[in-house]
């Protein structure tokens, strides 16, 4: 269940099932926001490179983001204290708004790990299911054969947006532009 709360998405659970009629608009519309937003940045990068930087592609990635991210307490604050940084180590400049995983990962103990990492950095999951293959539609969704895991990363962009209203719980029509 998500709600909102003083223009923030909230949830009683960190974690979203998409499924059949429900996944296909969920995909139809951050493909939509996808194209639109490499149209609107003017294709300037390789595709390779633009994915790389508006995602986290597969569990490893995905994993190395979450772990550089600080764990996050109950209360919604950093777990870690301000302490002197040595010149080595930068403060992390990626954070994850969401990550899909795909429901259908064999063997399961690839992924694992991430819904526990996840939570701890208040990072919603949004667990990916279909007949065809969960991991195939997110391997599409990012131009690659099949993808486990998805991380999308927080720019402040169009598809950041479309994601922000998916957590927030808003219906999906991909016909209407993806207007949510």
């Amino acid at each position: 269940m998500w709600g909102v709360l003083d223009g923030v998405c909230t949830s009683s659970s960190s974690s979203s099932y998409y499924e059949g009629e429900r996944l296909a608009r969920l995909l139809k519309s951050i493909h939509k926001e996808i194209e639109s937003t490499k149209t609107l940045e003017g294709n300037s990068l390789p595709e390779k490179f633009w994915f790389k930087q508006q995602f986290a592609i597969g569990v490893n990635e995905v994993t190395r983001v979450l772990e550089r991210m600080s764990p996050v307490s109950e209360s919604g604050r950093s777990l870690q204290q301000s302490h002197v940084m040595c010149t080595n180590h930068k403060v992390p400049s990626v954070h994850l708004q969401a990550i899909l995983i795909a429901s259908d990962c064999n063997p399961k103990w690839l992924a694992k790990h991430l819904p526990s990492l996840a939570s701890s950095r208040k990072v919603p999951l949004i667990f990916v299911k279909d007949k065809r293959g969960g991991s195939l539609r997110l391997g599409e969704l990012v131009k690659l054969k099949t993808a486990i895991a998805i991380g999308v990363k927080a720019r402040g962009n169009a598809i950041n947006e479309i994601v922000e209203g998916i957590l927030c719980g808003n219906e999906i029509n991909p016909d209407t532009d993806c207007q949510i």
